[in-house]
């Protein structure tokens, strides 16, 4: 492609999303965030959930703002990416059951526990090779098994394939995501029907999977006319998971880098072409999750900056309103490695008091309890960093690969302490 043309690319993450432009002209592309917007659990009847209409129209805000500023004769093409496990159900009329599960919803509480006594964890690892997480999206539908809402259901689309079938009518599963589900045969890279039939799970709701780069056909004429663009532009199903878009992206990826993708999550990893399913695999709880282009992303889910978030959202409540600048500042004046924390404790995951979380975490563990605001983000960002440390030291025994790079991407990336701490680790 040689001639000037646009991309739009919509990223929806846990904490925030955004609809950016991409400009080729015909040697690089260059970036512009176009429509910035929050995202976060909605709490309703003792569930959490998240409001998905709302984050489609702010999709469309988005592309509206192009339409209205840019020149749509060079556009090109849209695509999405979005967080992973979670999923919509779709009654026999194509309409939404209700607003998705958010993946930290108590209801998952003793699912794993459920599954392991029909499937052997073993068993179960084997074939789809992913970490043993309590929100996986297996245990999330095996929650569901007797409600009412998997019983009208015709069709599971995960995040951003509902976004998908908004924009084109068609219901798909993109490869990059349906790996995260649990769902799906890591070897043979198709929906694992036997698990969900020996677990009495209606494998008949599952799409059909399609991989990074297909053509999903145009926007319909509907949502083309809502965002005011002049002609159908086509919709491109990219690798879909948010961290598979991160780690295709990242320049210099070799066999002796890792890589960290950074944010509510930190997906911290390495490149492979094969699935490793070892039972050395299983007890370090790793990951092989699909990327783009046939690869296979080896890696442990770590909580992330989701400690910080939690942190943040519970001061402001309290009325300290304060910015991600001034904790940063605050945690760069705090003692160090004075107080450590597990990050991927089960206290931390729930949505809650996460400064008190921490203090009784190391009050319980006898270090000295973090009180101030400075203290508290030092403890997160310290502790990512130590973790970071471990991870990468067990991919590099289960691999047999020595890694010398830590490439890091996301928005934890402009986190320059997190950063300098993790390179210290």
């Amino acid at each position: 492609m040689s001639e000037q043309a646009h991309f739009l690319a919509v990223d929806i993450g846990a904490s925030s999303g955004r609809v950016m432009l991409g400009r080729w002209d015909g040697s690089y592309i260059a970036l512009e965030e176009i429509h910035r917007f929050s995202n976060g659990i909605v709490e309703r009847n003792g569930h959490l959930f998240w409001d998905v209409n709302r984050l489609w129209r702010e999709t469309q805000k988005g592309m509206q703002r192009y339409a209205a500023q840019e020149n749509q004769a060079l556009l090109v093409s849209v695509g999405i990416d979005t967080w992973a496990v979670d999923y919509a159900l779709l009654d026999a009329h194509g309409e939404l059951i209700g607003d998705p599960y958010a993946y930290r919803d108590p209801r998952n509480e003793g699912m794993a526990e459920l599954v392991d006594a029909i499937i052997p964890p073993e068993e179960l690892y084997e074939c789809t090779g992913l970490q043993r997480l309590p929100f996986n999206t297996l245990y999330q539908l095996y929650a569901e098994r007797s409600g009412p809402r998997l019983a009208t259901a015709t069709t599971l689309l995960l995040m951003p394939d509902l976004f998908h079938y908004w924009f084109t009518g068609v219901r798909v599963a993109e490869y990059t995501n349906a790996t995260t589900t649990m769902m799906l045969d890591a070897r043979q890279r198709v929906w694992a029907i036997d698990l969900l039939e020996r677990l009495g799970l209606p494998a008949r709701i599952l799409p059909p999977l399609v991989m990074p780069g297909t053509r999903l056909g145009p926007l319909v004429s509907e949502v083309q006319h809502t965002i005011g663009l002049h002609r159908p532009v086509e919709v491109i199903a990219v690798g879909t998971h948010d961290t598979a878009s991160a780690v295709a992206a990242i320049p210099g990826l070799d066999a002796q880098s890792a890589y960290i993708s950074s944010g509510t999550w930190s997906l911290v990893g390495v490149e492979r072409t094969e699935p490793l399913t070892s039972a050395e695999a299983r007890r370090l709880n790793v990951t092989n999750e699909g990327g783009v282009y046939g690869t296979i992303r080896l890696l442990k889910n770590v909580s992330g900056l989701w400690l910080l978030q939690e942190c943040q959202r519970r001061w402001n409540e309290e009325g300290h309103q304060l910015t991600w600048d001034a904790i940063i500042a605050q945690a760069e004046t705090a003692p160090p490695l004075r107080s450590l924390i597990d990050p991927d404790a089960p206290e931390f995951l729930a949505v809650g008091d996460m400064p008190a979380r921490i203090r009784d975490y190391c009050r319980r563990t006898g270090q000295p309890i973090p009180e101030m605001v400075g203290e508290i983000a030092r403890c997160c960002l310290e502790s990512l960093a130590l973790r970071y440390r471990q991870v990468i030291d067990a991919l590099e025994r289960l691999t047999g690969q020595s890694i010398t790079t830590v490439r890091i991407v996301g928005g934890g990336s402009q986190n320059t302490l997190l950063c300098q701490l993790t390179a210290d680790a």
